[in-house]
C-alpha cells in the first residue's frame, strides 16, 4: 500500500468554515467592521449615563451580538450559492451605487466584435 503523507488542507478548494457557514477571514472583518461601530457609539452612550468604563461592555456585547447576526444572514445568502456568490453580489451592488467600478461584466444582449468590413484571407498558390 503506498503511503499517503499530503496534507488535507492543502486540497481545499474553498477556506473552511468556522462558524455559521462563515470563514475566518469573512468573521474577522465582521469583527473589525463590529468594533469600528461599537466602540465609539458605546463609549458615547456610556459617558452619557456617566459610566465610561461600561462603555467597553456595551461594545463588547454590540460586537458579539452584531457578529451573530451579520454571520446568520451571510450564512443565510450564501445557501445554496457557489463560493465567492456574495461577493460578487456586492460588487455589483457598489457598482450600481458608483461608489467603484466591478470588474463583472453586468452587460446583456448582443456583442460585436467591432470590425467594420469583412476581412479577407490572402491567396496562396
Amino acid at each position: 500500500m503506498p503511503e499517503r503523507d499530503d496534507i488535507l488542507a492543502d486540497r481545499l478548494n474553498a477556506e473552511p468554515t468556522i462558524f455559521r457557514g462563515c470563514s475566518s477571514s469573512e468573521l474577522g472583518v465582521i469583527v473589525i467592521v463590529a468594533g469600528l461601530f461599537w466602540l465609539p457609539v458605546s463609549l458615547l452612550l456610556a459617558r452619557v449615563l456617566g459610566a465610561v468604563t461600561m462603555g467597553f461592555g456595551f461594545a463588547g456585547v454590540g460586537v458579539v451580538a452584531t457578529v451573530i447576526v451579520t454571520a446568520s444572514l451571510l450564512q443565510r445568502m450564501k445557501r445554496g450559492r457557489p463560493d465567492g456568490y456574495y461577493q460578487q453580489r456586492v460588487s455589483i451592488g457598489v457598482s450600481n451605487v458608483g461608489l467603484r467600478r466591478s470588474p463583472l461584466i453586468q452587460r446583456s444582449g448582443p456583442w460585436d466584435i467591432g470590425r467594420t468590413h469583412v476581412a479577407t484571407l490572402p491567396h496562396r498558390d
